[in-house]
């Protein structure tokens, strides 16, 4: 559909795909766009500006780094483990104030009024939020609360927060659990809503955005081996420590610190003609950060505790050495709440050239 933006697209055809376009019974409004219909191009992009921003992929979550994460370097976010597990798909949050919604709605008026509804058009705005009329919920999971009723003047001299559905993937199916039009909560408080956040939300948010180091291993010989012969894998001490990430959802009394621990080394040589130290192809992690056991001279026809040995050249192709760290992820919350989330991993490869020689000779 021509004008619409790569985020409004998206929208109209989860909106299509659900059959949005059927409205509910509600009053009626001249100017207002289909629920999914796109925002001009040059409104709020969410968490940009100072009055909250209003696009619904977008969240308020402030993220910091007290340990690790913020180094130099190249680094990744984690896989899970677990392919059953995700983040949450949708949640609500502050976004404005009376004071900022007023001046949005003045010099503005083009955004994400829900997850799955965009008003522009200054007349929609105030009709609900000014002038108090009701509205509808595009929220096809709660018919029962398809009908907001409206507010007098922003709610000026009132102290609280509009609140607002966030979707990370507009996309997703379980982001229609959202479908609330910005609503009123007094400060302090948090909706009674299944999908008001919670330190969970946030611990499990803030997953995504653990960042860890590469993990290029040293090697002996490095880079290149000899058939028959083992190589020495290992890692020094502090290369990896425990990064630890802290979310916190402004104008609300929520944060969860998530934290990563690296718990063991798994090597996966790139070929079946090779044998893995130990067996199972994981190395541990020791106390003091350190992976494996440094070779040194003599050891060269000794088995190691953290290695490989290729059983075939490569002949001007190298093997793919892949090396990925599993990471342990806990959290505790504001409110004192704790758990763990499913095992992270994050992985890179390097090349591995095998060469015919029989030689111990290091």
């Amino acid at each position: 559909m021509p004008g619409l933006t790569a985020s409004g697209r998206a929208k109209l055809i989860v909106a299509l795909a659900a059959g949005s376009l059927v409205c509910t019974a509600g009053p009626a409004y001249a100017n207002k766009p289909v629920p999914g219909e796109a925002k001009p191009a040059n409104g709020p992009q969410g968490g940009a500006d100072d009055q909250g921003g209003l696009s619904a992929s977008v969240s308020n979550i402030q993220l910091s780094y007290p340990s690790g994460g913020g180094g130099g370097g190249k680094k990744g976010n984690l896989g899970t483990v677990d392919p059953n597990w995700k983040p949450p798909a949708c949640w609500y949050e502050p976004a404005l104030s009376p004071e900022q919604l007023k001046r949005f709605v003045d010099t503005d008026s083009g955004g994400d009024v829900g997850i799955h509804e965009s008003w522009w058009g200054k007349g929609l705005w105030t009709d609900h939020y000014r002038d108090g009329k009701p509205a509808e919920n595009f929220d096809m999971h709660s018919p029962k609360n398809s009908t907001a009723e409206g507010y007098k003047n922003y709610n000026l001299g009132k102290d609280g927060y509009f609140w607002r559905g966030v979707a990370p993937d507009p996309m997703a199916s379980d982001s229609w659990d959202c479908g609330r039009i910005m609503f009123w909560v007094d400060a302090g408080e948090v909706p009674d809503d299944p999908n008001s956040p919670t330190p969970k939300t946030l611990a499990e948010y803030a997953y995504n955005k653990v960042e860890v180091p590469d993990t290029k291993v040293e090697l002996k010989p490095e880079g290149k081996s000899t058939v028959n012969l083992p190589t020495w894998v290992w890692l020094d001490k502090g290369t990896f420590k425990d990064v630890k990430v802290r979310a916190e959802l402004p104008n609300t009394d929520l944060w969860a610190e998530t934290t990563a621990k690296p718990v063991a080394l798994h090597l996966e040589p790139g070929t079946d003609d090779a044998e893995v130290y130990p067996a199972s192809g994981d190395c541990q992690i020791n106390d003091d950060g350190s992976i494996g056991t440094p070779y040194t001279k003599g050891n060269a026809d000794k088995t190691p505790p953290c290695g490989i040995r290729y059983l075939r050249a490569t002949n001007g192709t190298p093997y793919q050495l892949s090396a990925s760290i599993t990471w342990q992820i806990s959290w505790e919350g504001s409110d004192g709440s704790r758990g763990d989330l499913p095992d992270g991993t994050f992985e890179t490869t390097q090349d591995m050239n095998v060469q015919e020689i029989q030689s111990i000779n290091r």
